[in-house]
């Protein structure tokens, strides 16, 4: 039997600065299950990257944005998952905050309380190049 060969999976986030507050989500499955994290997620297939940091964002927390540059790129690997990561900085326009999809919660969190959070592993680097 032949072992299927296992590649990365790409992904998206998009990281929304409000003054000294950052958004975040609690992720209700998957890696790091109850950790929080900027919003985001897997690109489909034939899916841009940034058309899929626009879904996911709305998918999660019900807002809408609009995309800057890329602010962090990097890897999140698990025993069995390997994903490769792009960030992307993010302007909310419109919509309303309520968690969704694979979001057990969303909200703006103070970078002063972010010790308070249960963060995932990746969010340390990308927090210590973005908060004000």
């Amino acid at each position: 039997m032949t072992t299927p060969e296992r590649r990365p999976i790409p992904g998206v986030g998009v990281v929304c600065v409000d003054g000294d507050r950052i958004l975040l989500v609690q992720r209700s499955r998957g890696p790091y299950q109850g950790c929080w994290a900027v919003p985001g997620g897997k690109v489909d297939f034939g899916e841009s990257m940034r058309d899929a940091a626009r879904r996911e964002v709305q998918e999660e927390t019900g807002l809408h944005v609009e995309l800057g540059p890329v602010v962090w790129t990097g890897d999140a690997i698990t025993e069995h998952e390997h994903y490769v990561l792009v960030d992307f900085l993010g302007t909310v326009t419109g919509g309303q905050l309520a968690a969704a999809d694979d979001a057990a919660d969303a909200r703006w969190v103070a970078f002063g309380d972010l010790a308070g959070f249960p963060l995932t592993p990746t969010m340390a680097e990308l927090i210590e190049l973005v908060r004000p």
